[in-house]
């Protein structure tokens, strides 16, 4: 390859851009409107505008992106995580173009993508496996009938998605309906197609995945293992490898499972195998994802291995750099760090940052998306950064966690950095010889209440303001004096001031329904007038990908004040509920 796309945007866009630095391939970002300034615009040798603000109108656009590529002169394209990363179209679409892409092959994307396939091809190869719908489920009748054949708990799945969007987990047989048409409205959203399958849902288990690599020489290597259990919603907050406190055997048969399903595959690239562990020591196939997962740091930095390298080596035709699983080199976490409210049940906080102060010292990597005065737009992922924390012992590891988390800074918006800290100092987690962390460990065992300090405003900026220009779509850097601006004031307010600064919110009404995160009202689910009470789920609200249920304020008669697809800020009315 001579010139890399890099088809995504956020912290794998940076991390991505600098591995083209060091393996000496010149890199193209894009981004959409609320990326103008973003850290990885600025990192790339090059970017060019996507020229929208929504996902489906910038980096799920394949035709922008193949334009772009063809405009730059790119040759190759990397996909990096979510949007198009496990979208076979794309994958063909990029190598119809005569590009080369850094994945794997559609075909392969094709059958594992589709997560009942999968299980097929697991099943062939004799992997562990939980029960299973044969194929995607056309109703709720339907997800009845299997839970209530094989038992509760159930999980419903989007059929070709991952990373835990358009996934639910049912306990009682009737919140059934409500959750299949979330996970259908999720898988949607998110992958552009709606199916989804079920299975049966190990309760309070561990998520433990194997790392793999194959290149197009036939070799597959399993470079690690990570336990991935401390979860909300489905969506990993920490991860740390090797994965700790498994057996020997047990970890070789997710060796044995990963390579096997992987090489019936025909796979190149890099990939992930993911397991469900119960505590019962039943093990079961969960999933392959067809790219390069968030957490692939952790293994970096057990294991020597630069995944992002040997991506760009595989995609040029190049064998791996070595030849078997590479032994351990001491332990490993990663902290999400996600612009969500820990105390207010992780709510998105999209805003402006206005201090971001990583740490740093003896063990500690920081793969950051963001700077002081980067924005946070609601329209796309929470996460801000990733914090890598290494030692050479878990003990150790969990030491100098505890030290860097308690020296980061971020204000503006809110983090999850107090939820980490609480995690740190539960036995749960670091309890030495103890590890009592599942799925649903955040849901039902974790008690602590996590506070969030206060925000801050933003610093006026110095004198002078650094901005870009478009010329034919692609991006140039200017600087111009604040003085300058100063005497523009209706344009420098309307187009280049900083945005409105963080307020107290007034206290609502009782009766009135607020949307309690900014975002999309995606839903209504009762009509206007109908009677409600007091904690009814009511409405969804969309923000940063995930769905937020709201429910009544109190008992009464509904009045809808705001229809479904607008943007609300987190507070504003959305009804009330009149009483009779």
């Amino acid at each position: 390859m001579k010139k890399l796309l890099i088809a995504n945007r956020g912290e794998i866009a940076v991390r991505i851009a600098r591995a083209c630095r060091d393996y000496g391939v010149p890199c193209v970002a894009v981004y959409a409107d609320a990326d103008m300034d973003a850290l990885h615009v600025s990192l790339a040798d090059e970017a060019y505008s996507l020229d929208g603000q929504r996902p489906a109108d910038t980096y799920l656009d394949i035709a922008k992106l193949l334009d772009i590529a063809r405009r730059s002169g790119a040759d190759a394209v990397h996909p990096g995580y979510g949007f198009l990363s496990e979208r076979a179209d794309f994958a063909r679409a990029v190598l119809d173009a005569g590009l080369i892409w850094v994945g794997p092959k559609p075909q392969t994307i094709d059958v594992l993508g589709d997560k009942v396939q999968a299980r097929k091809l697991a099943q062939e190869v004799g992997a562990p496996l939980v029960a299973g719908t044969p194929g995607p489920v056309e109703s709720a009748a339907e997800v009845l009938a299997f839970a209530e054949r094989h038992g509760l708990p159930i999980a419903i799945k989007a059929a070709f998605g991952g990373g835990g969007r358009g996934m639910k987990v049912a306990w009682r047989l009737d919140e059934v309906a409500e959750l299949f048409a979330s996970a259908v409205r999720e898988a949607q959203a998110a992958f552009g197609r709606g199916e989804c399958f079920v299975e049966q849902f190990l309760d309070r288990p561990r998520h433990i995945e194997a790392q793999i690599l194959a290149d197009t020489q036939g070799k597959v290597v399993v470079v690690g293992t990570r336990d991935c259990s401390l979860q909300r919603r489905n969506q990993k907050l920490v991860e740390e490898a090797p994965a700790p406190f498994i057996s020997d055997e047990q970890r070789q048969r997710i060796h044995q499972a990963a390579r096997d399903i992987c090489a019936k595959a025909g796979y190149v690239g890099a990939g992930t195998v993911e397991f469900l562990l119960s505590q019962d020591g039943t093990l079961s196939f969960l999933e392959v994802n067809t790219r390069l997962q968030v957490e692939h740091p952790v293994t970096e930095e057990t294991t020597g291995v630069d995944l992002v390298i040997e991506q760009l080596r595989i995609a040029d035709g190049l064998s791996l750099s070595f030849d078997e699983t590479p032994a351990p080199r001491g332990h490993s976490f990663e902290f999400r760090i996600n612009a969500e409210d820990a105390g207010k049940g992780f709510l998105p906080t999209p805003g402006q940052i206005s201090l971001f102060q990583p740490p740093s010292g003896p063990g500690v990597r920081l793969d950051s998306g963001v700077t002081s005065g980067s924005r946070i737009p609601g329209t796309f992922d929470s996460m801000m950064a990733k914090l890598i924390v290494s030692g050479a012992t878990r003990e150790q590891a969990i030491a100098r966690a505890r030290r860097a988390l308690a020296e980061f800074r971020i204000e503006g918006v809110a983090s999850v950095l107090p939820f980490h800290q609480a995690v740190m100092a539960h036995d749960d987690f670091t309890g030495p010889g103890r590890f009592a962390v599942h799925t649903r460990w955040i849901e039902t065992d974790f008690a602590e209440r996590v506070t969030l300090a206060p925000r801050t405003l933003p610093v006026e900026d110095a004198a002078v303001l650094r901005t870009f220009i478009e010329i034919d779509g692609k991006r140039h850097a200017v600087g111009l004096p604040s003085a300058l601006l100063q005497s523009l004031t209706p344009l420098a307010d309307r187009s280049l001031a900083a945005p409105n600064p963080v307020t107290d919110p007034v206290a609502p009404c009782e009766d009135q329904v607020q949307a309690p995160i900014s975002g999309n009202l995606h839903a209504w689910l009762v009509e206007d007038g109908a009677q409600v009470v007091a904690g009814d789920v009511i409405a969804v609200m969309e923000a940063m990908k995930m769905e937020t249920q709201v429910t009544a304020p109190r008992s009464g008669r509904l009045v809808i004040e705001q229809q479904a697809g607008a943007y609300l800020e987190a507070g504003a009315a959305l009804g009330r509920t009149a009483t009779l």
